[in-house]
């Protein structure tokens, strides 16, 4: 039974030892980790160890009935072998916590690319160099959002390598991890390089319908729809680049025989009816182009009368699946403007700014539009009487009367 009862005690004394040994490895392993010096630090540890092993050596006979000069004399030179020893250590661990507040203490630095030489070479017109230096970068960081988009704009701006920027691109936008906003700009930047270098809408085109391809129902993909939207022929985007020409319109033949003429405002009219049938027939082509299809609301409720297709051509944008707050608010306010502008009632009006209210509450479009609802009948009284004002009647020919002949 004795046997056993030693051997338990010899198993938890060994795991015991196991566990300590672990634990200091583990710690020994930390600290060599964090050093500057870590050959150092292991000369320091053995100074220790063996200044602790003497110490221990001659107090081995420590007693309260033997304490001597001898034995604290010796304890005073062991602790000041080890004071010596780690004296740097100790003054850091007081001055730490007072110097990370400067300098960030000991976290290490994060890698990141450094574009500083590339952007000089850059700068000094070295534009393949530029690239070198970039690749370099791109190398221990491929997925580098900065590099690739600096890399790309070299490639488009200054070398005229359309293809090998739209490479770059390309595989900025396959790499997962970028952010969305950033994935639609580059797309957005390629299209724009299409049309300016190489007045190419198709190509433009190809980057825009990737946006609406990988953020359907976004406000991004309502933004592409309606850059393509305004792309236009190809004779629209080589005006710029022609010598402008200046179109004289022909005047009216025969204008002494002519019995009857138009007033300025029939020839007005019928420029508005001819915008109002292009608008229609462009938002036939290109539905989803917000912006044309605000002005032909505006033209049917100020040119045509008709307030409610002015209204309906509103609603139809604001009830579009992806529109962002401010563009809703926009159109609701554009909606309120046209029917105090056109005659409808006070509570017509106060309908449609309360829905402001209703669907962004505690937002500065809404707040607007409360400050709005307590004016909105000086707003509707002060349409009216300009609306109906009229202008005097005075005679003719004033001017040329001689008043009643004096009296002398």
């Amino acid at each position: 039974m004795q046997p056993l009862i030693q051997m338990h005690r010899w198993f938890e004394a060994a795991a015991t030892l196991l566990v300590m040994v672990l634990f200091l490895g583990a710690l020994a392993y930390w600290f060599l980790r964090r050093t500057e010096d870590p050959k150092l630090l292991i000369f320091k540890w053995v100074v220790s160890a063996l200044v602790i092993a003497f110490w221990c050596w001659q107090a081995e006979a420590f007693k309260p009935t033997v304490i001597n000069v001898y034995h604290l004399g010796i304890t005073a030179i062991c602790v000041v072998v080890m004071i010596i020893t780690w004296r740097r250590n100790i003054a850091n661990l007081v001055a730490a916590p007072f110097g990370n507040l400067f300098d960030g203490g000991n976290v290490p630095i994060e890698p990141q690319p450094y574009y500083s030489v590339a952007e000089a070479k850059r700068n000094r017109g070295q534009y393949n160099e530029a690239v070198a230096e970039i690749r370099k970068q791109l190398e221990r960081f491929p997925a580098d959002y900065t590099g690739q988009l600096m890399l790309a704009e070299i490639q488009a701006e200054k070398l005229n390598d359309l293809p090998g920027a739209e490479l770059t691109i390309q595989r900025i936008c396959d790499q997962p991890g970028h952010a969305p906003r950033n994935i639609v700009y580059v797309l957005t930047t390629m299209a724009d390089w299409y049309l300016k270098y190489n007045v190419d809408a198709e190509s433009a085109r190809r980057f825009l319908e990737q946006i609406i391809q990988r953020f359907p129902d976004t406000e991004f993909a309502l933004t592409a729809q309606q850059r393509i939207a305004h792309l236009g022929s190809m004779d629209k985007l080589l005006d710029p680049h022609d010598r402008k020409r200046v179109v004289v319109t022909e005047g009216i033949k025969n204008l002494g025989l002519v019995t009857e003429r138009k007033s300025v405002a029939e020839i007005a009219l019928a420029g508005q009816e001819s915008s109002a049938a292009d608008y229609v027939k462009h938002l036939q082509e290109f539905p989803m182009d917000f912006e044309v299809r605000e002005r032909l609301a505006s033209a049917y409720a100020d040119q045509y009368q008709r307030l409610d297709l002015a209204a309906d051509q509103l609603e139809q944008m604001i009830a579009a699946p992806g529109q962002p707050a401010r563009k809703i608010t926009h159109w609701l306010n554009l909606l309120a403007d046209l029917q105090v502008r056109h005659g409808a009632d006070l509570a017509t009006v106060q309908q449609t700014l309360e829905r402001i209210l209703v669907q962004y509450p505690d937002t500065p479009a809404a707040h607007m539009a409360r400050t709005r609802l307590g004016q909105l009948k000086l707003e509707i009284k002060g349409r009216e009487t300009t609306s109906g004002l009229r202008m005097g009647t005075y005679e003719q020919n004033v001017g040329l009367k001689h008043g009643p002949p004096k009296q002398y």
